[in-house]
C-alpha cells in the first residue's frame, strides 16, 4: 500500500458513521485541546551541527552583503527587491495560505508560479512546510509544536532548525491528514525535484540574471540579490514564529500567545501587495470559477482569508 493510499484509508476512518466529515475541531490546522504533554524530564536537545554551520555562514554572507549594497547598480537593487517579493509570495500566498490552510483555490498556472516562487524562498518543500505548519497550529505552544514559542525567542525564531525535532513533533506530524497535499501534482513535483529547483531558483537565477543582462559583477550578484535577499526572506518568515508570538496586542483571545504584531503584519502586506497583478495574470490563464483565487470582474486576486493565523 502506498503512502497516499494509506492516508486515504485514514481519511475514510475519520468520517462519522453517516458519512459526514468530523466538525471543525477535527481539522488538521485546528488546535487540539485533547493533547497533553508527557510528564517527566524533557528529551535532550540534539544539535544538528551541519545546520548550525550552514546558517552561520549564510548570515555572515548576508551581513557582508549589506556592505556590498552600495556597489550594486539600481537594476540589481530592483532585481533584489523583485526576488524578495517573489520568494515571500511563495511562502505567504503559497505554502501558507494555499497549501497549509486551504484558504482559497487556485488555478493550475497560479499553483505552478507559487511552487516556483516557493523554491526561490528555500524553506523546505511545500509538503514539508505545510505539514509542519499544520502541526504548529494543531499543537501550538506545546512540545508537539515545531517552533514552540514557550521555549524562547531564539528557539522559535531559528533555534528549532538547529536541533532535532521533539519526538512529539515527529509523532503528531505522521498522524496528520495530508491526502490533499499528496494528491496535488504541483506539490509532489516540487518535492521530487526540490534540490534542483532550489539550486536554480534560489541561487542560480538571482545571481546570473544581473550578471548576464546588465553586466553586474558576479560577486555583487551573489551577495546581494542571492544571499542577502534569501536571508531577509528567511528572517521575515521566522518573525511570524517568534516576534508575533511574544510582542503585540491580542484582540481576540488574551489567553493565547499569538499576537497582532504591527511590524510583522506590515512586512507581510508589503511583500504581497506589489505582486497582486502578477497573481492575477497567472490566475487568468485558466477559466475562472467562483472558487478560484481571482474574483470575476476584478483585475486583482481576492485571497479569501477566513481567519488570522500565523
Amino acid at each position: 500500500m502506498t503512502e497516499a493510499e494509506a492516508l486515504e484509508n485514514k481519511q475514510q476512518q475519520r468520517k462519522s458513521s453517516n458519512g459526514d466529515v468530523l466538525p471543525e475541531s477535527a481539522r488538521e490546522d485546528a488546535f487540539d485541546h485533547t493533547y497533553k504533554e508527557k510528564e517527566g524530564p524533557k528529551p535532550p536537545r540534539i544539535i544538528v551541527w551541519k545546520n548550525v554551520i550552514l546558517m552561520t555562514l549564510l548570515h555572515i554572507g548576508a551581513f557582508y552583503g549589506v556592505f556590498v549594497v552600495p556597489s550594486a547598480s539600481r537594476l540589481t537593487l530592483l532585481w533584489s527587491v523583485l526576488c524578495f517579493l517573489i520568494s515571500a509570495l511563495g511562502v505567504t500566498a503559497g505554502a501558507h495560505r494555499l497549501w497549509s490552510h486551504r484558504s482559497y483555490k487556485a488555478t493550475l498556472p497560479l499553483k505552478i508560479f507559487l511552487g516556483v516562487a516557493n523554491s526561490m524562498a528555500f524553506q523546505n518543500d511545500i509538503f514539508e512546510w505545510a505539514r509542519d505548519h499544520r502541526v504548529h497550529h494543531k499543537y501550538s505552544e506545546t512540545d508537539a509544536d515545531p517552533h514552540n514559542a514557550v521555549r524562547g525567542f531564539f528557539f522559535a525564531h531559528i533555534g528549532w532548525l538547529l536541533v532535532r525535532k521533539h519526538p512529539d513533533v515527529i509523532e503528531k506530524g505522521r498522524k496528520l491528514e495530508l491526502t490533499d497535499l499528496l494528491a496535488d501534482k504541483v506539490v509532489m513535483f516540487q518535492r521530487k525535484h526540490y534540490k534542483l529547483s532550489v539550486l536554480v531558483m534560489c541561487f542560480f537565477i538571482p545571481t546570473i540574471v544581473p550578471w548576464y543582462l546588465w553586466g553586474e559583477s558576479l560577486w555583487v550578484a551573489y551577495f546581494v540579490p542571492t544571499l542577502l535577499r534569501y536571508t531577509l526572506v528567511l528572517n521575515a518568515t521566522w518573525l511570524v514564529n517568534s516576534a508575533a508570538h511574544m510582542w503585540g496586542n491580542r484582540p481576540y483571545d488574551k489567553n493565547i500567545n499569538p499576537r497582532e504584531n504591527k511590524f510583522v503584519t506590515f512586512s507581510a502586506i508589503v511583500s504581497v501587495l506589489p505582486c497582486l497583478p502578477m497573481l492575477s495574470f497567472f490566475s487568468f490563464l485558466c477559466p475562472l470559477t467562483s472558487q478560484t483565487v481571482v474574483a470575476r470582474g476584478s483585475p486583482f486576486p481576492r485571497l479569501v482569508v477566513p481567519e488570522v493565523s500565523c
